[in-house]
């Protein structure tokens, strides 16, 4: 596994190895030991442990964010795709952070693999680039509908350069959530 710090603190790029030969292909998708050790080689802290995963699927133009969890609940999560692809976002949400209300996207996909560690303090969201497409992920803390927190996902302070595509299709909440100066933020 490689792991990649990007231009937000915290969040992390993770490359796993793929093994492939005529009958096709396998990789660890996980393993505690290499990504303890791999965020280490960053200078970063040993997260909780991952206590949910989920999953869900969605088609084309589907943007799911941006959303997170305030304390007692926070979450850190380790995200990807295992059919189709998505562009994948992070935004800084720590106060007290130089990198406060800045973003980072990237695309994940079945095809490359990819995975991204968000820890805590981070607000997260992905539009589906293709139709079907399977996006898992682990949690460091359970959800908690009291802690849930969104902000809009076409925030003009943030700024998020949202893949071109058709108008992104949003749940409800996704589409009333306030702007970052208007939401609850990490202290």
């Amino acid at each position: 596994m490689r792991f990649t710090a990007t231009t937000l603190p915290g969040v992390v790029l993770i490359e796993p190895a793929v093994f492939s030969d005529d009958r096709g292909w396998f990789t660890e998708s996980f393993n505690r030991r290499r990504f303890i050790d791999g965020l280490a080689s960053l200078g970063l802290p040993t997260p909780r442990e991952f206590v949910q995963d989920n999953e869900s699927a969605s088609r084309r133009g589907v943007l799911r964010g941006l959303h997170y969890q305030m304390p007692p609940h926070p979450q850190g999560k380790l995200v990807r795709v295992t059919q189709g692809a998505v562009f994948d976002v992070s935004v800084d949400i720590r106060k007290r952070s130089a990198h406060f209300g800045q973003w980072f996207g990237i695309e994940l996909s079945a095809d490359n693999r990819r995975q991204l560690w968000i820890p805590e303090g981070f607000a997260h969201g992905f539009m589906s680039l293709r139709d079907d497409t399977h996006f898992q992920y682990k949690t460091t803390d359970y959800y908690a509908r009291d802690c849930e927190r969104a902000i809009a996902w076409n925030d003009p302070g943030i700024g998020i350069e949202w893949p071109v595509g058709p108008t992104p299709l949003l749940a409800p909440k996704d589409a009333a959530a306030p702007p970052l100066t208007a939401a609850d933020a990490f202290d």
